[in-house]
């Protein structure tokens, strides 16, 4: 009996020791990779702001003088044709770039991590200084991504190793490009293999920690500051009175998130009927319509270009003690000035998404959000609400949008909290995002970024050639699926436990 006891606790001794050895390596190669994506990403993103204010000059300039827009118009045609080849050679590219992320993390996707890295890195940029209605941060989550594709094929990492590796990246390129490294974390656990397990955790708070810490490290040698997304939002404590206005917000997000999920894939549809010779003259012509009606959207309203950063900054009020400074549309009111925005930001944003073309959809969704809140505020204020409660009402109806097509309800509620510096608004954000999802519950969407991933799978033949086998594996003392739980466990893409045998 005496020497039953001290087995039991040798064995004890040698799991432990397994798992912590385990751990350590995880956490060493997130730290790996979250330096190398944080150094991609942070380059990508400096570049994306740089030539979105570069377009923002040239099109202000086209404006004054629209005897170039010509030229700008045989530009966009140029461009076009680039991205189609790009997408042609490095077909992972085409979207926003997250669905085939996730993908990734989950082994059902496969990069070429060099090749899908630099043509995403350099399609992105040119969509952004072609001026169109994109963000970086959708792009970003790739980038990271494929960096942590290529970190565990230089480590020659193994299969279960570089899953945790492609996590960490992804979430290391969304904190460092959105400057919220909970965001970046939530993100690992919520959209990318939707569970928790200690694995999952370590490879993306180690990632993002040093991603982060990479980040701040090259904005400091450039003498560039770090600072909060948003600065033109202050919160007050809302009276459980004025709640009716937060439910009634979640519910119109939640109805017009429905809107959009449905046009985007209807869209995608119609792009699918527009079929060429080859798939490279394909590819081309989708592309190039969206490119050039996005370049004529962002010649009508400056606030359409890029992700929406400077939108979203423009709807706040400092507490309601000013106006949005969101600047006008064909001399229109403000109301009318969003309600333009609204629309172009909407359908420009669905065609992107329709067409394929290399894009970030994550930000122009959260500033679709805003636009709406922005036009809420005016029918609240109307109605009743205190002007010191617009700031709350623009922030809960970019969660409640975000969520109603993502997904992602955790994800928008950290979001927000990061976005602004403030847990303020944390009651009314999550009961805006609990009514968003139920209403994407009840008219039965799934994550847009989910259908995305499908359709990718589909149109690529990933598993076209599939086919039913059964394996019968044995499970080795003291490894990392030992004393598990079954779904605590990252098992190979597009496999399922049928049985356990028990010797």
């Amino acid at each position: 009996m005496k020497k039953f006891k001290n087995n039991k606790k040798h064995e004890k001794t040698v799991t432990a020791g397994k798992l912590y050895r385990s751990f350590i390596e995880l956490m060493l190669t997130g730290c790996v990779t979250g330096v190398f994506a944080g150094v991609i990403v942070t380059l990508f993103n400096i570049l994306a702001h740089e030539g979105e204010s570069i377009s923002r000059d040239v099109y202000a300039y086209l404006r004054a003088n629209p005897l170039f827009i010509p030229l700008l118009l045989l530009g966009l045609f140029v461009v076009a044709v680039a991205l189609g080849v790009a997408v042609h050679i490095s077909s992972a590219i085409g979207g926003c770039g997250i669905p085939q992320a996730e993908g990734a993390t989950r082994g059902s996707v496969h990069f070429k991590w060099y090749r899908d890295l630099t043509a995403m890195f350099a399609s992105s940029l040119l969509s952004i200084f072609a001026g169109l209605s994109i963000g970086a941060e959708g792009p970003s989550v790739f980038i990271g991504a494929c960096m942590g594709d290529g970190v565990a094929s230089l480590l020659r990492r193994d299969q279960m190793i570089r899953k945790y590796q492609i996590t960490g990246g992804a979430c290391a390129g969304l904190a460092v490009a959105s400057n919220a490294p909970l965001t970046g974390i939530a993100f690992a656990f919520e959209e990318a293999h939707k569970r928790f397990t200690p694995e999952v955790f370590i490879c993306a708070f180690s990632s993002v920690i040093f991603g982060m810490l990479t980040r701040t490290g090259i904005y400091n040698a450039l003498g560039m500051e770090v600072q909060s997304s948003f600065h033109s939002y202050i919160f007050r404590e809302m009276p459980i009175s004025e709640y009716v206005y937060v439910l009634l917000s979640g519910a119109v997000c939640g109805l017009i998130g429905v809107a959009f999920y449905k046009i985007c894939f209807k869209l995608r549809g119609l792009f699918k009927k527009l079929q060429l010779k080859d798939k490279k003259s394909t590819h081309s012509a989708r592309i190039c319509v969206a490119v050039l009606l996005g370049g004529i959207v962002s010649l009508l309203a400056v606030d359409v270009m890029g992700g929406g950063h400077d939108l979203i900054e423009s709807l706040g009020t400092h507490g309601g003690l000013s106006q949005p400074t969101t600047e006008s549309a064909f001399g229109l009111s403000i109301f009318w000035t969003l309600v333009v925005v609204l629309l172009l930001k909407f359908i420009i944003t669905a065609v992107n998404v329709g067409s394929g073309i290399p894009c970030g959809i994550f930000i122009p969704i959260i500033a679709i959000g805003a636009c709406l809140g922005g036009l809420m505020n005016t029918l609240w204020v109307k109605l009743g609400m205190d002007n010191a409660y617009c700031d709350l009402m623009v922030m809960l109806c970019m969660a409640a949008f975000f969520t109603t097509i993502i997904k992602a309800p955790i994800t928008a509620i950290i979001m927000i909290c990061e976005f602004t510096g403030s847990f303020a608004p944390l009651l009314p954000v999550i009961i805006a995002v609990s009514m968003g999802y139920i209403i994407g519950e009840v008219f039965r969407t799934d994550g847009i970024y989910e259908e995305l991933l499908e359709v990718y799978e589909h149109e690529n033949g990933i598993h076209e050639n599939a086919r039913r086998e059964v394996y019968v594996l044995g499970l080795a003392n003291h490894s990392i699926a030992d004393k598990r739980q079954v779904r605590d466990v990252l098992w190979p893409a597009n496999s399922r436990v049928t049985e356990i045998l028990r010797g």
